[in-house]
C-alpha cells in the first residue's frame, strides 16, 4: 500500500512537478501515469498502486522504496459495536508500534484484544516485506460499522404487547503502519 502523506512530504520537498516525473514512469495502470499519480497523491487508490509502481515511483524521486510504503490488517465483522471499538482505535492513532501494543496491553476494555490482534497483523505483514520492525509507527487505525451481526435477528418483549428489537451491531477494525523516515 501506498503512503500517501509520505508521498506528499516528498513531491512538495522535490522541485519537480507531478505532470514532469508521471510522465516518464513506468506505470502498470489502465489510465495515464500522471493522473494515477494525482489520484495517489490526493489518496484515491485508484488505480491500486503495485509495488512495482511504488519502487517505479521511489526511483524516480530519489528515494527508498520503503519510505513510500504502508502495511495494512484488518479485522471484518468484529463483534462490537463500531463506537466502543472507536475509543480504543483513537488511544494508537499516530504512536509508535511499541507504545501502542503497551497501551493496549493495559486497556480494560473488550476491544482493545481485537484492536491488539489487528495491529500485531499489521506488524506481521510489514516484517515479511522485510520493513524495519522497530521504525514503525500507526499511520491509520479505522473502524467503520458493519451492521447488526448475523444470527442476531431478537426481539425483547416489552408493556402491552410490543417488542423491541435486539441490536448487536458489529464493526471492521482497519489498521495501516508505516515507517518512521529519519530526517
Amino acid at each position: 500500500m501506498l503512503n500517501v502523506r509520505r508521498l506528499n512530504e516528498i513531491i512538495d520537498d522535490s522541485t519537480l512537478k507531478v505532470e514532469d516525473f508521471a510522465s516518464t514512469l513506468d506505470i502498470n495502470a489502465a489510465c495515464s501515469p500522471v493522473k494515477a499519480v494525482k489520484n495517489w497523491k490526493k489518496g484515491l487508490m485508484k488505480p491500486q498502486p503495485k509495488d512495482d509502481d511504488i519502487d517505479a515511483l521511489a526511483n524516480k524521486l530519489e528515494v527508498d522504496a520503503s519510505e513510500l510504503k504502508a502495511w495494512k490488517a484488518a479485522l471484518r465483522y468484529a463483534p462490537q459495536s463500531a463506537r466502543k471499538v472507536r475509543l480504543v482505535a483513537d488511544l494508537i492513532r499516530g504512536r509508535h508500534v511499541r507504545d501502542a501494543e503497551d497501551i493496549l496491553k493495559f486497556t480494560p476494555k473488550r476491544s482493545a484484544a481485537m484492536v491488539l490482534q489487528v495491529l500485531k497483523s499489521a506488524v506481521a505483514n510489514a516484517d515479511e516485506a522485510e520493513a524495519d520492525v522497530e521504525s514503525l509507527y500507526v499511520a491509520e487505525a479505522r473502524v467503520d460499522g458493519a451492521g447488526r451481526r448475523i444470527g442476531t435477528k431478537g426481539f425483547i418483549p416489552k408493556d402491552r404487547g410490543r417488542a423491541h428489537p435486539i441490536r448487536k451491531e458489529a464493526c471492521h477494525i482497519h489498521v495501516t503502519v508505516a515507517q518512521i523516515t529519519e530526517e
